[in-house]
């Protein structure tokens, strides 16, 4: 099989499998409230409930992706991964496709391939609540247990990743990485075509391409790191080394070598950019499975929706977020990752504004409620595309492109705990939302003001001399 259909085939993969994520969050989310009062379940059972899906994908996202960093294959991982699925510890296997994608794509079109990855994930949020609709008919046994609207979900998933394992097995494949001299990327191979999730034009000249990035740093880049450094009387220029930001050098990239060698975690992690980026992971994934938590409360409390209502409803929101996905993907082209970050931020900031004024406590008609929740909801769908393609997308070029997997799992852990904790917080305060609101309105305002201090430090370091920085490297170790 040619090389070119290989990576087709398993790019049409890695699409389905976040597919069926979205999915799977999307047919169990409109129903699990409702099942939980079926059991006489406080309302913090549902925070509860929501927060455990994540608590094992927490600690299996780093390990998944150590491992693939070390082994420089990611198949074995994810059919490994999808085998539990059901208990969490399959979102584990994101960190290793983001780690691959990353070390595949230039820095310039990371962001779009990472939108079109997210976007694929919000088709699946867009389609479960579909399935729904049939799901809410089920009603007979199988075996002893009973399959009816709140249990059927489950079963439908099972079916669904079990599927998704087939297809893994023959269309998803682990392809050669040739490393590339002279600051270049990891890329697949010189043949190259453009495919739906990793966009690369035939024939293209990489060598050109980079020095032509490079060549292109902005002011605030080239005033952060010179072009040359005089280290012991010798002039390196940036096609010496390229510069990775835990100290790895790029010179001479062998797939065997261990890319933990010289890896600092406080090094890598702690620098201000860093900080900055996985905040924003964190509070808008918390604030946002806040509000996801308080949404069908809300919706049963004033509108008297249920299961049916709920999942059109979510339906609607999945055609505005995927609709902004794309929209994303088409900005940035244009503009750098820490502009869209910004402008999702001032999008969350009017959202959380809006929804303290209007939601906190609901007054008035029936049909002025109802658009009052409506803006609220639009306000905080638009905004998340825009803070999630921008901050995963100036992760991956802030932090080490040998250890991508391992920062990107870490990545993740950081947003498990978010969406570990933004449930439960939310499930013990539906009926108290001035505070769940105002912490909410807290956060993302520390947030912004992280941002705004640190805004030129939010850019890809540039390549340059890094001998001094291995050199202290080595010394510390």
């Amino acid at each position: 099989m040619e090389l070119r259909t290989k990576r087709r085939l398993t790019n049409i993969t890695i699409g389905l499998l976040f597919l069926f994520s979205g999915i799977e969050y999307a047919v169990i989310l409109p129903t699990i409230w409702a099942y939980l009062q079926t059991l006489d379940a406080e309302p913090y059972f549902l925070g509860l409930g929501l927060s455990a899906f994540s608590f094992s994908g927490l600690i299996a996202s780093p390990i998944f992706g150590h491992v693939s960093d070390r082994l420089q294959r990611t198949k074995a991982i994810i059919l490994f991964a999808n085998l539990f699925e059901i208990a969490g510890i399959g979102t584990g296997a994101g960190a290793c496709i983001f780690g691959y994608l990353t070390r595949s794509t230039t820095t310039e079109e990371r962001a779009t391939v990472f939108a079109v990855v997210m976007a694929a994930r919000q088709a699946g949020l867009l389609i479960g609540p579909g399935f729904n609709l049939f799901l809410r008919l089920c009603n007979f046994n199988l075996g002893p247990f009973k399959v009816n609207k709140y249990t059927s979900p489950g079963l439908f998933m099972c079916l669904m990743w079990i599927i998704l394992q087939v297809i893994i097995i023959f269309m998803y494949y682990d392809l050669p990485l040739v490393c590339k001299h002279n600051s270049q990327r990891r890329l697949i191979s010189a043949v190259e075509e453009e495919e739906p999730l990793v966009h690369d034009d035939d024939d293209v000249n990489y060598a050109a391409a980079e020095n032509n990035r490079y060549g292109s740093i902005n002011e605030d880049e080239k005033s952060r790191v010179p072009p040359t450094n005089e280290v012991d009387g010798e002039n390196s220029t940036v096609d010496d080394y390229h510069y990775i930001p835990n100290g790895h050098i790029d010179e001479d990239c062998k797939t065997n070598d261990n890319p933990f060698h010289n890896f600092s975690a406080t090094k890598e992690y702690l620098r201000e950019e860093v900080v900055v980026v996985l905040t924003a992971q964190f509070i808008t994934l918390f604030n946002q499975t806040a509000l996801e938590t308080m949404v069908t409360p809300i919706t049963q409390k004033y509108f008297q929706f249920g299961e049916l209502e709920n999942s059109l409803m979510y339906c609607i929101c999945g055609v505005e977020v995927i609709a902004g996905f794309f929209l994303v993907r088409w900005l940035s082209t244009r503009f750098t990752d820490r502009v869209i970050l910004a402008v999702g931020l001032v999008m969350c900031n009017i959202s959380c504004i809006w929804c303290l004024i209007f939601l906190a406590n609901p007054k008035g008609s029936f049909a002025i409620l109802l658009s009052e929740f409506v803006v609220g909801v639009f306000l905080q769908i638009l905004g998340l595309p825009f803070v999630a393609v921008s901050q995963v997308s100036l992760f991956s070029k802030v932090t080490a492109e040998k250890t991508q997997g391992f920062s990107q799992g870490f990545r993740r852990s950081i947003g498990g705990l978010a969406t570990i904790l933004g449930p439960m917080w939310a499930g013990g305060l539906t009926n108290n939302l001035y505070v769940m609101l105002g912490v909410m309105m807290g956060l993302l305002t520390l947030l912004t003001i992280m941002m705004i201090l640190s805004y030129s430090y939010l850019v890809e370091p540039p390549p340059t001399q890094i001998s001094t920085v291995n050199r202290s490297m080595d010394d510390d170790c």
